[in-house]
């Protein structure tokens, strides 16, 4: 495919109406069309691992009704951590790196990032993980423009900075922030030249019409986001969503062949609520057009799918080779 052809395949115009018209497609033809869209514009064997990493844990004072690391919800039992230590942090990104990750994400709970010393830290750290050889991609709340400056200048590949959902359904799961903060944030990130890891969640109670507004939001953006995680709800005793029942896996898939066709050039990543699905559900989602998981055995402060069942399915998706055994 032709530079100008890429070009005018990706769409910043896409209605809600034409969005759930793909959502709601016969599954088949869904995957169908979202694998066609993804080989056109990615490598299909190409899968990117990422290793995520809670650099500071707890005390958030957003009240986020997914999130155990809220403050407001004092029954979740967590166990806060202060800011780490630059170099222990490295030395995790070492390992990281050598299991085979190429990505080093760090999380910190906080409403919005403040200058000072553990600001500071950051940077350095952004700065470490780059000496090894690695993508670094930090969440840090709400950024202003002079410190995305600054990430940028310490060598920062990416900000993540999910909007969760729909603006329609925004304020049913955040009231302490809305729609607009999220979005200040993500222009600051464009402004600094950094790429943009953005995405949301399914399966907090939302419609399709709510998962369609998040997409059609992502796709306004020029240029589309380069990394969009897909979430599923995990449900974390204590918070407000903690007695939902966990989303279809089939819905799940649908939500990332809808991404994939709309967003087409960029990385759809099969993040938490992985460790729900079977070896199966997640090939299939790569089939409908993931290309890059979380790599490691926790997310911030969820589970994810253990280091050896990763291999197992990287393994699955190799050229397998049975020819000795055809020719006896």
């Amino acid at each position: 495919m032709t530079h100008q052809a890429v070009d005018s395949f990706i769409r910043h115009d896409w209605t809600p109406e034409e969005i759930i018209a793909i959502y709601d497609l016969p599954l088949l033809d869904l995957i169908a069309r979202a694998n066609a869209v993804h080989r056109e514009f990615h490598d299909v064997n190409d899968v990117q691992k990422a290793s995520l990493l809670s650099i500071k844990t707890g005390g958030c004072p957003e009240n986020c009704s997914y999130c155990p690391q809220s403050a407001h919800h004092k029954e979740v039992h967590l166990d806060r951590v202060d800011m780490m230590k630059t170099e222990e942090v490295l030395s995790v990104a070492a390992r990281a790196k050598a299991a085979g990750a190429d990505r080093f994400c760090m999380g910190a709970a906080w409403r919005n990032a403040r200058d000072g010393a553990e600001f500071d830290s950051v940077l350095d750290m952004v700065r470490g993980v780059r000496a090894l050889g690695m993508e670094a991609c930090v969440t840090l709340g709400m950024l202003n423009g002079e410190q995305a400056s600054r990430l940028k200048q310490a060598g920062l590949t990416a900000y993540n900075h999910n909007l969760d959902t729909g603006p329609d359904y925004y304020k049913s799961i955040v009231t302490t922030r809305n729609y607009e903060d999220r979005l200040d944030t993500l222009k600051a990130v464009r402004g600094a030249g950094i790429e943009m890891c953005c995405g949301g969640i399914v399966g907090m109670g939302e419609s399709v019409a709510d998962r369609a507004g998040l997409l059609q939001v992502l796709a306004s953006f020029t240029p589309h986001p380069e990394s969009v995680p897909i979430n599923a709800l995990v449900p974390v005793a204590g918070t407000p969503l903690g007695e939902r029942e966990r989303i279809d896996p089939l819905d799940f898939v649908r939500m990332i062949a809808t991404t994939r066709i709309v967003l087409p050039a960029s990385r759809v990543r099969l993040s938490a609520g992985r460790s729900t699905l079977n070896r199966e559900a997640q090939i299939l989602c790569m089939v409908a057009g993931a290309n890059s998981i979380f790599y490691g055995e926790a997310l911030l402060t969820t589970p994810n799918v253990t280091e050896n069942e990763d291999d197992a399915l990287f393994s699955a998706l190799s050229p397998q080779s049975h020819a000795e055994e055809a020719m006896g």
